[in-house]
């Protein structure tokens, strides 16, 4: 019993001593202060930044990581950075949302979002499967495409029974596809005639994480910014139903799975509701709001920065082929039902 509580204790304790995180925190800080200058290299050079801050920051993180290995001692911070600052600065951007301008399109939207995600469910599991893919990992790669990336992944794994070796390579190759289509999304505007709303609506329905959504929209327009991270936002919700219905799935074989509250409903994306309510009523000046976006923008580029160094580029290597086409395939669908859900319901 005791060694039970210590080790059940070790884990906690390191979890609230503050100076575990400094080594992750003044890495990221640097990467992102990088990010920044080259951002202002950029925009004297040419008027505007070819490559945005925050897609400036992933590549120098991923390039730090790629260099130097991971760090263990840099670690802690750096998920912090990636992870507990990413949360805050999507809550602030509630603030800066002008709710009634996002849902222009009517409640259709969101019906179109919930069904999106269902048939991508299901489209990326007969993918995995035609791939060759065990059915918990295609499950794990459906929910990563399908939803948002890792923490899909990392929320489904324990509720379907998922082993450590198909939690990794999902995770790795979702995690270096997402920086790829956070890149390569925007060259897509032209020649698909996509106006900055429409842009928005689609870098929420298709790009995996949340901090790669907000680095894939706000570097084209503050619109298309809004209006991915409210479209991404909702896809996030649709991870409580989710894993619900996986818990449900696996209860015959597994026993009786125990899902936390806070898992459903994630507290920023709570916290970005309410703030998104209040400004719509008023509550929030434009003073506060001006002050929020400052804010959500510097923590977002550091958690750019935080992303990047997460990031091990090498992982690719030790993925099968099969996990490679299950997931190229899987995006590619997503992509097609995304444009195809925005000329359904004749989004402007």
């Amino acid at each position: 019993m005791a060694t039970t509580a210590s080790s059940i204790a070790a884990p906690v304790a390191r979890r609230r001593r503050p100076t575990t995180l400094i080594p992750g925190l003044l890495v990221s800080l640097l990467v992102s202060a990088i990010a920044v200058a080259g951002g202002s290299i950029e925009e004297r050079a040419f008027g505007r930044p070819i490559i945005e801050p925050l897609v400036l920051a992933i590549l120098v993180g991923m390039a730090v990581r790629t260099v130097r290995g991971e760090s263990a001692r840099e670690a802690p911070g750096v998920r912090f950075v990636a992870k507990d600052l990413l949360e805050v600065a999507v809550c602030l951007l509630g603030a800066t949302m002008d709710v009634p301008r996002l849902f222009a399109s009517g409640p259709l939207l969101a019906l179109g979002i919930a069904a999106l995600v269902c048939t991508a469910l299901g489209i990326g599991y007969l993918i995995g499967r035609a791939a060759g893919l065990s059915s918990k990992l295609a499950i794990l790669v459906a929910c990563g495409n399908a939803i948002c990336g890792n923490s899909a992944i990392a929320a489904v794994a324990p509720v379907i029974g998922a082993d450590r070796e198909d939690v990794a390579a999902s995770i790795a190759l979702t995690a270096v596809l997402g920086v790829i289509v956070v890149l390569g999304l925007p060259i897509l505007i032209q020649p698909l005639g996509l106006s900055h709303y429409q842009y928005g609506v689609l870098a929420g329905l298709s790009v995996y994480a949340v901090p790669q959504v907000l680095a894939a929209a706000f570097a084209v327009s503050a619109l298309s910014g809004q209006v991915a991270t409210v479209v991404k936002l909702a896809r996030v919700l649709m991870l409580g139903p989710v894993v619900v219905f996986f818990s449900l799935r696996s209860r015959r074989a597994r026993g009786p799975a125990t899902i936390q509250r806070a898992a459903l409903v994630p507290w920023f994306v709570l916290g970005f509701v309410l703030l998104a309510t209040l400004r719509s009523f008023g509550a929030i000046p434009d003073t506060s709001a001006a002050i929020a976006k400052v804010v959500a923008g510097w923590l977002t580029i550091a958690a750019m920065a935080g992303l990047g160094l997460s990031v091990d580029v090498h992982a690719v290597r030790r993925v099968g082929a099969r996990v490679v086409i299950a997931v190229g395939g899987s995006l590619a669908a997503l992509m097609v039902l995304a444009v195809g859900l925005i000329r359904l319901l004749a989004i402007r």
